[in-house]
């Protein structure tokens, strides 16, 4: 083992846990603290616990509270209420355009008109590579042609 580069090793450290739990073991560290153990951690207790140390657990639950408050009631509301008023712009403007359709006289009916449309025939295959009837398939293709 190389000298000089390795962590201190405490055989006796002691790990102390926020329950009240303690206990030693080793470590580099002559204290350890920690926030859960196997004494109090709910996987080994059965018990469902919060464990909360930066306040998350409150600033969700004032997040829940708040959503569930009047507050998102209101949001709701005013997105039905835009949705609505949307619903009737929409039958106002058609109610509209049917009204000026019924004042408006028919178009008399067109005359029909018969076209004739060509019919295009396939073009035979007269290319270079391979592609015309005239004793393709007697010759043997080089190696090199596609």
């Amino acid at each position: 083992m190389k000298e000089g580069i390795h962590p201190k090793w405490y055989a006796e450290a002691q790990v102390i846990c926020a329950c009240g739990n303690t206990y030693t073991m080793g470590s580099t560290k002559p204290i350890i603290r920690t926030d859960v153990c196997a004494a109090c951690h709910p996987f080994y207790t059965g018990e469902q616990r919060i464990v909360d140390t930066a306040g998350q657990v409150e600033r969700f639950m004032r997040r829940v509270e708040a959503a569930s408050t009047e507050a998102a009631g209101a949001k709701k509301n005013d997105r039905l209420e835009r949705r609505q008023e949307a619903r009737d712009r929409e039958e106002r403007s058609r109610a509209a355009a049917a009204a000026v359709l019924a004042r408006t006289p028919a178009p008399p009916p067109a005359e029909e008109v018969e076209i004739e449309i060509p019919v295009r025939r396939p073009a035979r295959n007269t290319g270079s590579r391979g592609g015309n009837d005239r004793g393709s398939k007697d010759k043997p293709k080089s190696k090199g042609s596609r």
